[in-house]
């Protein structure tokens, strides 16, 4: 019996397990949407969860935590500088598990899980340097 045997296997053994999450939320983190098959998405989203609450209260301990959690500094960085503040007033729910049509090669259920929330100020940026090179080269025809 399984009793108090909280989450899923998925047909791995315990280290290997461990490395696929890690890897998994670093790219989540990182990236802010991956696609991946539905189980490991359901398997993943809990532990990310609690990787932002604990960014959220941005200590010393917190943050040891989560360097024991994620291999890469940079997405620690990340973690604490952009993600952690823009969920700051969200009491959870932090991702979102979309499903996708079936993977082709062995017709695998398929989802995408993503950052809920837009990237503040990336798309501003964005259309302002469109707008910079649009003004560029409506002289240059001009003449």
């Amino acid at each position: 019996m399984r009793h108090q045997k909280a989450g899923k296997k998925l047909s791995r053994t315990p280290a290997h397990r461990k490395a696929l999450f890690e890897n998994l939320i670093t790219a989540l983190l990182e990236k802010e949407r991956i696609e991946t098959t539905l189980a490991k998405a359901k398997a993943v989203r809990p532990i990310a969860e609690k990787v932002i609450t604990l960014a959220k209260r941005n200590d010393l301990h917190s943050k040891k935590i989560a360097f024991s959690i994620l291999p890469k500094e940079s997405v620690v960085r990340k973690l604490f500088n952009e993600i952690a503040p823009r969920f700051k007033d969200r009491p959870g729910g932090y991702t979102r598990i979309i499903r996708t049509a079936p993977r082709i090669g062995d017709n695998a259920e398929m989802a995408i899980i993503e950052l809920v929330g837009e990237k503040p100020e990336a798309p501003a940026k964005a259309s302002e340097e469109k707008e910079k090179k649009a003004k560029k080269e409506k002289p240059a025809k001009a003449k």
